[in-house]
């Protein structure tokens, strides 16, 4: 028995897990039949309890205020949980409500989507359909004024709407019709102001050059005055083109300054730089894809209009040469027939160089297309043409003072 005894205090000595000392302890009563070893292990047990009681009462003296802490901050966790839980708990709740709700009502917000979005559609429509109704007035004050380009993308944005997503609207039909038929005959304009600045623009300039110059050379008055026979072909005006007033006006004179301008148009005059204009032209015709017939009518034009400017420098000289107080008699037909060879040869060069400008505007046009000339069907003519045709002319006024000669 002491041995056992032995053998278990041993055990419980190295044993440091609570569960296996209690199981020793039970195991050692039950296989113990002398009742006095129960006894002495009874009050061996007894002494190491209150040896133990007694060591814990220390340590809680000693870290009182830890343990105090400690007991707080776990009773402060604890309630943070607890309330965390409840939270959560009512937020599961809450969510379940709602998506309770939100099932009896998805029918009904479903529909009320659907409705939103169809009526800022409708509203988006209808400040379209605003806006195309002003089209017809905002067309004319840019026509006016000259600002061909902006007109033309107004024009051919309404177009395309009207013809487009709009087609359905039964009320625009006359709003339709008017603007398809203004998109139609726009691109005369265009082309009549691209020949106003190739052969009028262009050579304006130098008609009063050429006045001034003759101004302040020496005049032969006294002499009598017949200018009839070098004025049988002034009447003949360039189609379309004469008939303005404005050509022989300063830069921006025929422009139509109206109240009603839009905010968006600049204050600078377009004709300006004529350059700069003709190749707004050029980017008009190209939006209303009119540059094949551009390219006709200018090829068409060509020597009409070179006519034209051989008819209206002879004019100019005989008016020059009759406010100098000269007559147009045989010995004074030289002189003027040298100042109008050199009034024309700075006019037909002023023109080709004008020319050379829409050739650049409309190859630059060319390459940007995005079907290539070939699909589209354009030809561009070539400075060879505009050079030929000015040698033409030439060549028929000659042929017309030879013949006056004879």
């Amino acid at each position: 028995m002491a041995a056992e005894t032995g053998r278990y205090r041993s055990a419980v000595s190295k044993s440091k897990d609570p569960s296996g000392l209690l199981i020793s302890v039970i195991r050692t009563l039950s296989n113990s039949d002398d009742v006095q070893d129960r006894e002495t292990e009874k009050g061996r047990l007894e002494e190491a309890f209150e040896k133990c009681d007694h060591d814990l009462d220390e340590q809680i003296v000693q870290h009182y205020a830890e343990l105090t802490t400690a007991i707080r901050t776990y009773q402060s966790i604890t309630e943070r949980i607890t309330s965390s839980r409840n939270k959560i708990k009512q937020v599961k709740e809450n969510l379940l409500s709602c998506k309770m709700l939100l099932h009896c009502k998805r029918d009904e917000l479903r529909k009320l989507w659907i409705e939103g979005i169809e009526h800022k559609h409708v509203l988006e429509l209808l400040d379209e359909i605003e806006r195309i109704k002003q089209v017809p007035q905002r067309l004319e004050v840019s026509m006016a004024s000259k600002h061909y380009l902006h007109a033309t993308d107004m024009l051919v944005s309404a177009v395309e709407a009207l013809e487009g997503h709009l087609l359905q609207v039964e009320g625009l039909g006359d709003l339709r019709l008017e603007l398809h038929s203004r998109k139609l005959n726009i691109h005369l304009v265009l082309i009549d102001e691209l020949h106003r600045h190739l052969y009028i623009k262009s050579t304006h300039r130098l008609g009063h050059k050429n006045k001034d110059k003759n101004a302040r050379g020496p005049g032969s008055a006294g002499r009598d005055v017949s200018p009839m026979p070098l004025l049988d072909g002034s009447s003949l005006s360039t189609p379309r083109k004469l008939m303005d007033s404005s050509q022989f006006s300063t830069p921006g004179a025929g422009s139509v300054r109206e109240d009603g301008r839009e905010a968006d148009l600049p204050e600078v005059d377009p004709e300006e730089d004529s350059q700069k204009f003709m190749g707004i032209l050029i980017k008009g015709l190209s939006k209303l894809k009119k540059i094949p017939e551009a390219i006709k009518a200018i090829m068409e034009r060509l020597e009409p209009e070179l006519k034209q400017i051989v008819k209206r420098s002879t004019t100019q000289i005989a008016d020059h040469a009759y406010q100098r107080g000269e007559n147009l008699a045989q010995e004074s037909q030289p002189r003027l027939l040298l100042e109008l060879l050199e009034l024309l040869f700075d006019k037909f060069k002023a023109v080709a160089q004008a020319h050379s400008v829409v050739l650049a505007q409309l190859q630059q046009m060319v390459k940007e297309s995005p079907s290539g000339a070939h699909k589209e069907g354009i030809k561009l003519y070539e400075q060879a043409d505009v050079s030929a045709k000015i040698q033409t002319v030439l060549q028929w006024r000659a042929a017309n003072e030879t013949a006056q000669r004879i």
